[in-house]
């Protein structure tokens, strides 16, 4: 843990970044320059070059939020007249129906319990039920629960059937293998403040080519406007269509190339997956279950029960916050329980620091002995 952060985010991201990260923000950039656009340009090669190797694919950045991205493709790629299935086990698939609902995009629900993982067979029942669905939306690390959905037998299914494929990668791209083929993936989208580890400010989107040039026109938005924003990126060598965050891109070249001196995303994924199988260990240890099987986590984050007796949240909390480590609330609808995320500039020996914290935490507040 550096010595200069007052606290370690143990949360789905915003997340703790090193502090090379941090520091190659102190250079301020020209949108205009051609040195800034340069590095823009790389980014997008990179990226691209992380989830596959053909040429098929292209990327664009966009600025905000992860959210910003995901309603940008929604907004910008499905066509007038065109219909969104959304496989919703959580949060973040409600939200995609929300964007479909407020952009007046018919839109059919493939529901789930939150805790339920996500039955490709059922998928493939309401493509062939719903023969006017263009386009399928789910997210791959639902991290309401931390479930893990099963993204390429879906995409098989949704590839079987000639629709197009839009993956919400928020929090896995970058911290688990994948690719667009063995995803079927036509739109993966994510953000910059996840597994790669950069710092809030912009989402990207990975699309098939060809699928991204047949959406000129589509977009329901002047600023979240995804072909138009990659078609001036592409143009003009990297610039964006309106003011980029550029201390956000330079942080996050720094946060790629730490990426690769790490070994990759293989071996983020085995320093994340070591992570979390800790802490489950030591919290169970404790008396603290998660809420989900072992064989439904993934490596991002992991919600646990909250004790029965002599537990309040903000309380614990705080007393966490107090000894350095910044945890999350449930998101669960159907049980009380909190998250603890377990990517970042997070290594195993902060785990076991973070599990004495939460043993003495829970002696002073009664709920362990």
């Amino acid at each position: 843990m550096d010595d200069d952060i007052p606290y370690l985010l143990l949360t789905p991201g915003p997340l703790t970044t090193t502090r090379t990260v941090r520091e190659a923000m102190l250079r301020d950039y020209s949108t205009w320059d051609v040195d800034y656009n340069t590095l823009v340009n790389d980014v997008r090669q990179r990226l691209v070059r992380l989830a596959t190797d053909s040429d098929e694919f292209t990327s664009v950045l966009m600025q905000g939020s992860g959210t910003f991205a995901v309603e940008a493709t929604i907004g910008s790629v499905i066509p007038p007249g065109g219909r969104l299935l959304v496989v919703n086990n959580g949060a973040y698939g409600k939200r995609m129906l929300t964007i479909a609902e407020r952009l007046k995009i018919p839109a059919v629900e493939a529901p789930f319990d939150e805790t339920q993982p996500v039955n490709a067979d059922a998928i493939e029942a309401l493509l062939k039920k719903h023969a006017d669905v263009t386009h399928v939306a789910m997210v791959h690390c639902e991290t309401t629960t931390g479930m893990l959905n099963p993204a390429a037998e879906v995409g098989e299914r949704v590839r079987k059937h000639g629709r197009i494929y839009i993956l919400d990668a928020m929090s896995s791209f970058g911290g688990i293998q994948l690719s667009m083929e063995s995803l079927s993936a036509d739109y993966l989208i994510s953000s910059a403040n996840k597994c790669i580890q950069g710092v809030p400010g912009f989402g990207f989107v990975i699309a098939r080519r060809t699928e991204l040039k047949r959406s000129e026109g589509f977009a329901r938005s002047l600023s979240l406007d995804l072909f138009d924003q990659w078609r001036e990126m592409e143009r003009s060598g990297g610039k964006w269509r309106f003011t980029s965050p550029t201390h956000t891109v330079r942080a996050f070249v720094q946060a790629l190339a730490e990426l690769d001196a790490e070994g990759g995303v293989a071996a983020r994924e085995q320093r994340f997956s070591e992570n979390q199988k800790r802490l489950v260990a030591g919290l169970r240890n404790l008396g603290i279950a998660t809420l989900l099987p072992d064989e439904l986590h993934s490596p991002i984050i992991t919600s646990f029960v909250c004790p029965p007796e002599h537990f309040a949240f903000n309380d614990f909390y705080n007393r966490l916050k107090a000894r350095r480590f910044v945890i999350y609330p449930g998101k669960v609808t159907a049980a009380d329980t909190f998250r603890i995320g377990t990517i970042g500039n997070v290594y195993p020996a902060d785990i076991d620091e973070l599990i004495t914290a939460i043993a003495e935490t829970g002696r002073e507040m009664g709920f362990l002995t």
